[in-house]
């Protein structure tokens, strides 16, 4: 490799590690000091991403090609998901009540099944380690079920410091100019 481009290339770099970083201080930044906004745009994300996945399988109902009962179900699913996005984007504030539920029952069910793996066969930890991962989710996902808006502004608090840590961390990491 040649010395202009070792120079091009690590210019390109530093040039996507400083965005990467920059983007990542933004949007901690607007996590910490905006959360309601940063929960209503998480809102409006889950009510297009269900609008998306909704017109996705009415296409796949519409298309043909696949078993009439398989395009039925399809369909019928592609309508009931367009239902629930346009519910989701007419009142962002309850979807985070119901994206809240959502993550709250997995948790719940992802302790259920931690902890019966404790019992099964496979061991690639002690026994007690999936049980207690498994009570911690439990009570997580049962505290997010009981407040899931405060649940999820929790989720953004979080994430925002930790976007905020990894942009300086970025910063800190950028590679030598030559």
């Amino acid at each position: 490799m040649t010395e202009t481009t070792t120079r091009t290339h690590n210019g390109i770099e530093r040039g996507w590690v400083i965005g990467g970083a920059v983007a990542a201080l933004v949007f901690g930044v607007v996590g910490l000091l905006a959360t309601d906004a940063a929960l209503l745009g998480i809102a409006m994300i889950f009510g297009v991403a269900l609008m998306i996945v909704g017109l996705s399988r009415l296409i796949i109902a519409f298309a043909g090609g696949a078993p009439t009962r398989e395009r039925w179900f399809s369909g019928i699913l592609g309508g009931i998901v367009l239902i629930a996005a346009v519910l989701c984007l007419s009142n962002p504030w309850d979807s985070l009540v119901a994206l809240g539920l959502v993550i709250g029952l997995g948790w719940v069910a992802d302790g259920v099944a931690s902890i019966a793996s404790a019992t099964g066969g496979f061991r690639a930890a002690p026994r007690w380690l999936p049980v207690v991962a498994g009570i911690v989710s439990i009570v997580g996902g049962v505290i997010v079920m009981i407040f899931p808006v405060t649940g999820l502004a929790t989720f953004v608090l979080v994430a925002s410091i930790l976007l905020i840590v990894i942009g300086v961390s970025m910063l800190f990491l950028l590679p030598k100019r030559h």
